[in-house]
C-alpha cells in the first residue's frame, strides 16, 4: 500500500479516490493535488512511481491541514466555543445539534439512544 502523509491508502482505487482516505483531503483537493503533481487522476494508487508518492506528499505536506493538525484544530475551535460561553459552545456541551436543527423529532445522532424515562405512564 502507498502511503501518503502518514496514512495508507487503497491501492485497487483510482488515485483520485484515494487520496480521499486521508482526514481533511475531499473531491476538489485530491483533484487538484493531482494536477499540482502533473498525476493522472485515472492512475491506480498502486501503479503510481515512487517518485509520483513523494511528489503527491510534498505537495500535501507544504499546503494542505490534514490528518492529526486538522482534528487538533477543529478540537481547539470547539474549546474555544466553550471557554467564551457561545450558544454553540454550549450546544457543543450538552450533546446537541449545533446548527439550528430541530430536535423535538429526529436529532438522534446527537442526542444518542432514546432513554425511557420511569412514571410517565398516565395522569390521574
Amino acid at each position: 500500500m502507498p502511503r501518503i502523509a502518514g496514512i495508507d491508502i487503497p491501492e485497487k482505487k483510482k488515485i483520485r479516490y484515494s487520496l480521499r482516505y486521508i482526514h481533511g483531503i475531499g473531491p476538489r483537493f485530491a483533484d487538484i493535488i493531482l494536477e499540482q503533481a502533473g498525476v493522472d487522476p485515472e492512475t491506480r494508487a498502486g501503479n503510481l512511481s515512487e517518485a509520483e508518492v513523494v511528489q503527491i506528499a510534498g505537495i500535501i505536506d507544504d499546503g494542505y491541514l490534514v490528518e492529526g493538525a486538522l482534528r487538533r484544530q477543529v478540537a481547539q475551535n470547539i474549546q474555544r466555543l466553550r471557554d467564551i460561553r457561545s450558544y454553540r459552545g454550549d450546544r457543543h456541551r450538552r450533546g446537541l445539534p449545533v446548527r439550528g436543527q430541530r430536535t423535538k423529532c429526529n436529532a438522534r445522532t446527537r442526542k444518542g439512544r432514546k432513554r425511557t424515562v420511569a412514571g410517565k405512564k398516565g395522569v390521574k
